[in-house]
């Protein structure tokens, strides 16, 4: 029944004929390995800034696609250069990243660091923040300089790296001998994971944007971060003990105790959306 419908199709239509061929331990094998390869990409790409590359590369792509219909050459001429140069740019952006994961591979424990990297990146839940929001209310009533990095889904090894390891639980008590002044590990960021202080006295990168005169390299190395991932960074100036919060390269200034804890669980409350044609208060 099946090749009569078969001859039929091919003498009477044009459409493809497809056949499903025969399927071994080969193809089983072949099949699972782009699998694992894909799951693994897919994993590296949510964990690292690779991610904000991605959304910009499939954007381009669909202007790309609406410059064919549309037969607009030039944006096309300068789409295929892009393109040309694409995969060096992103050697050139995630080599600290590509790095890491060539040594992981070499070592034969790639998949493992993502069963340890998962179960050690837990949300930070109420308790923490409770205590981070303690030790920040301290230090800006005695108008200690702080830098705390809240990691979310982007890995910040390549900063943590740049520290001193800690892996130690976070508490109030902690965070303030670690922000103590004239003590080793007050320069620099502290980093949590989940509930953990993952390292502290690191180095984070500064944002190239024009900001406001009165923030110093906190405020601008906060900014940076948020820039660079999704962290969320609680600042406490040293100068006036007032505290921000940056977040999506954003800084919210002058946040009271209420604010910070919520911020860091909720993340920054969602800005009103911009209509054309406003009605007019009564």
């Amino acid at each position: 029944m099946s090749d009569a419908i078969t001859r039929w199709l091919v003498e009477h239509t044009n459409l493809p004929v497809l056949t499903i061929p025969p399927i071994g331990w080969s193809e089983v094998l072949d099949i699972s390995l782009v699998a694992i390869v894909l799951y693994v990409i897919s994993r590296w790409v949510r964990r690292t800034h690779a991610w904000v590359l991605l959304r910009g590369i499939i954007a381009l792509a669909v202007l790309a696609i609406i410059a064919q219909l549309f037969n607009l050459y030039a944006f096309m001429w300068l789409v295929q250069h892009v393109m040309m140069v694409l995969p060096i740019i992103i050697v050139i952006l995630f080599q600290p990243e590509l790095r890491k994961a060539l040594e992981q591979l070499g070592r034969g424990r790639y998949l493992a660091s993502f069963k340890n990297e998962s179960e050690q990146r837990s949300h930070t839940g109420l308790d923490t923040i409770v205590e981070i929001v303690n030790a920040v209310r301290i230090m800006s009533i005695a108008q200690t300089g702080a830098l705390l990095v809240l990691e979310q889904e982007v890995d910040l090894s390549e900063y943590e790296r740049e520290g001193i390891t800690l892996d130690a639980q976070v508490s109030a008590q902690l965070l303030l001998n670690i922000f103590e002044k004239n003590t080793p590990l007050h320069d620099g960021a502290v980093i949590i994971r989940g509930s953990r202080v993952a390292a502290a006295s690191c180095i984070l990168p500064l944002t190239v944007e024009h900001v406001d005169s009165e923030l110093g390299t906190r405020h601008r190395a906060a900014i940076g971060m948020s820039e660079a991932s999704d962290a969320r960074v609680v600042i406490v100036s040293e100068e006036t003990g007032t505290i921000s919060v940056a977040m999506a390269g954003e800084i919210t200034r002058n946040v009271d105790e209420t604010q910070l804890r919520d911020m860091l669980l909720w993340g920054a409350p969602k800005k009103q959306k911009f209509t054309l044609f406003r009605r007019k208060p009564k």
